[in-house]
Parts: structure tokens; C-alpha cells; sequence
């Protein structure tokens, strides 16, 4: 078994094949095990002897008003994960998606007035984002893949905030020592990107007439999110 666990929350096959590859390949990994939760509980697996867990994302929304039972599930379970890492007994990266749950969780707001369309972005470290162990090394800006329709309104209650920009107040967060959140995705390479474009085409990401221009820039991009992932093993113990 590997230390590190990745969960998935997508419905669709091919887009979590290949955010696990996009994940396992980040981290350095040559084995990052799996679980579905929109296929498998936490009770499937050994979920309390990971030390790590990591979040991909989902086309879900904590501000959906009709959720199916799916998602219920799906969101309580990932509740769970950042509970036992709050109780410092993991460490744990949530992201896009998860960062709303981990948001609504403590407290705060999620809402649907800053999304932002699939596109390559900066991203401005904070004071306390320079000093943190996971993304001080980055300083003072990270490129990073955005793509979502809802985030924090603020920085939660408990939480320090890591990482802004201008389209969107909270990119990430820290809260306690071991719990990290993030609104884009640090996993995914341009051409992981622009794939998952092609899988989410009509799902409201960015304008499907304008596919061709935006897969180009997206392709054309320069990120750096395996800098910050590759640094996320070393943090747990």
C-alpha cells in the first residue's frame, strides 16, 4: 500500500483515469492507490492508514440546489477525510471541488459570483503562502489551470490564505498544519487540460464555439503545479 491515496469525485471514466495519472505523475509516484467515491465508500478500503490523501476535482458544485444522493455521499466522505486530517492524523490536498467542501465545512461561504473559465492563470502568493512549507518555494506567483463555477467568498474561518489573484480572492488555503486547499488544479499539464476540455466540452467551462482557441492557448500555456505537488510527499509523516 502507498502512503498517499487518491480520491476521485468524477462521474466520468476517462477524465479520472486521467487526473490519476496527472496526480501520481506530480507527486513522483510510482504507485498512488485509488478510490472512486462516486463507486466505492470509504469503508471499500483501509481509508485511516493513508497518512496522505489527495483530492481531484469534479463537476459537482457544493452550491448545487438538487443534489442526488451520489453527491451527498460523496461530500460527507470527503468531510470525514478532512476531519482526521484537521485532527492532525493525515495531510491532505483538496482541490477545485474540494475546496468548497472543505470551505462550507468550517463555516464559510461558497459562491457562484467569481467563476473562473478553463484557462492557464497567476496565481500571487500571500505573506503566509511565501512562508509555508508547500508553497513558499514557489514564490511569489505560481502559473496554475483554472476552471470552475463557484469558490470561497473569503478565507474561512480558521483557515490561512495562501494564494489570490484578481478573478478569484481564494486559491488556496492553509488550515492547521496539514490541510491544503486549492481552487485550481496543480496536476494537470497542458495536454492533460486541454483532453479534459474535450471530455467537458457542453458542461459550461467556456464557450464550446470558441473550443479551438481556447484548447490553443491552454496547449500553448506554461504551468507549474508538479513543482508545487512534487513537494506534498515530503510533508507527510
Amino acid at each position: 500500500m502507498s502512503s498517499v491515496l487518491y480520491v476521485c469525485v468524477r462521474p466520468e471514466r476517462s477524465a479520472a483515469d486521467a487526473e490519476h495519472r496527472s496526480f501520481r505523475r506530480g507527486l513522483g509516484l510510482g504507485m498512488l492507490d485509488r478510490l472512486d467515491l462516486l463507486h466505492a465508500s470509504l469503508e471499500t478500503v483501509e481509508w485511516e492508514q493513508y497518512d496522505g490523501f489527495v483530492i481531484g476535482g469534479s463537476p459537482f458544485n457544493v452550491t448545487d440546489a438538487d443534489k442526488g444522493q451520489h453527491q451527498r455521499a460523496v461530500e460527507h466522505d470527503l468531510e470525514r477525510i478532512a476531519a482526521r486530517v484537521l485532527d492532525g492524523e493525515a495531510t491532505a490536498m483538496f482541490t477545485c471541488y474540494g475546496i468548497g467542501v472543505v470551505t462550507r465545512m468550517l463555516g464559510g461561504e461558497v459562491h457562484t459570483d467569481q467563476p473562473e473559465q478553463a484557462t492557464a492563470t497567476t496565481v500571487r502568493l500571500t505573506d503566509a503562502g511565501a512562508e509555508d512549507p508547500l508553497f513558499g518555494p514557489s514564490a511569489p506567483s505560481l502559473s496554475v489551470f483554472t476552471a470552475h463555477k463557484e469558490s470561497a467568498r473569503e478565507t474561512p474561518p480558521g483557515a490561512v490564505l495562501l494564494a489570490t489573484n484578481d478573478a478569484c480572492e481564494v486559491q488556496a488555503y492553509r488550515v492547521g498544519e496539514r490541510l491544503y486547499a486549492t481552487q485550481f488544479h496543480p496536476e494537470a499539464s497542458p495536454q492533460d487540460f486541454a483532453d479534459r476540455m474535450a471530455v467537458y466540452r457542453a458542461s459550461g467551462y467556456f464557450d464550446p464555439r470558441d473550443y479551438d482557441r481556447t484548447e490553443r492557448a491552454i496547449l500553448d500555456a506554461s504551468v507549474d503545479g508538479d513543482d508545487l505537488l512534487a513537494r506534498f510527499p515530503r510533508l507527510i509523516g
